[in-house]
């Protein structure tokens, strides 16, 4: 078997990265998927009762799914770029602005369910007398 001419070379570097790229993907998905799954289960036979941890999982998930999905064709986009195939490219940079659009909301949601925000500071409260009768504040 004879070796590839170097410039057959570069090919295969964006086609093994096209594939790692959407085998990661697909992992990816799969994982978002039996999370899904677990929830459904929880909810069904436990009442929802580890509902709050299972979508955090969820959230660290589809947050990795949204960069690997986007950031993919950037890097396989920047390769091809390095071995002169300018088409190529820019179809992996288009590839990748659609679907870091397409994930932009769901990443956004992923981020609120991980960092929530923080809780409103309670309003002060007064102590108001009224007519006809003592004070019945609380500490005097």
């Amino acid at each position: 078997m004879t070796s590839p001419t170097p410039a057959a070379r570069p090919r295969y570097a964006v086609v093994l990265l096209t594939v790692l790229w959407v085998v990661t993907s697909l992992a990816l998905l799969w994982w978002c998927f039996t999370l899904g799954m677990e929830g459904w289960a929880d909810h069904h036979s436990n009442g929802g009762g580890r509902a709050a941890e299972i979508g955090r999982r969820s959230a660290r998930a589809l947050l990795l799914l949204a960069a690997a999905a986007a950031g993919g064709p950037v890097v396989i986009a920047l390769v091809a770029f390095g071995c002169r195939y300018p088409r190529t490219a820019l179809v992996y940079l288009f590839l990748a602005v659609v679907i870091a659009a397409v994930l932009t909301p769901a990443a956004a949601d992923a981020v609120r369910t991980l960092r929530p925000p923080a809780a409103p500071v309670p309003a002060p409260t007064t102590c108001q007398e009224h007519s006809g009768g003592d004070n019945r504040c609380p500490g005097g």
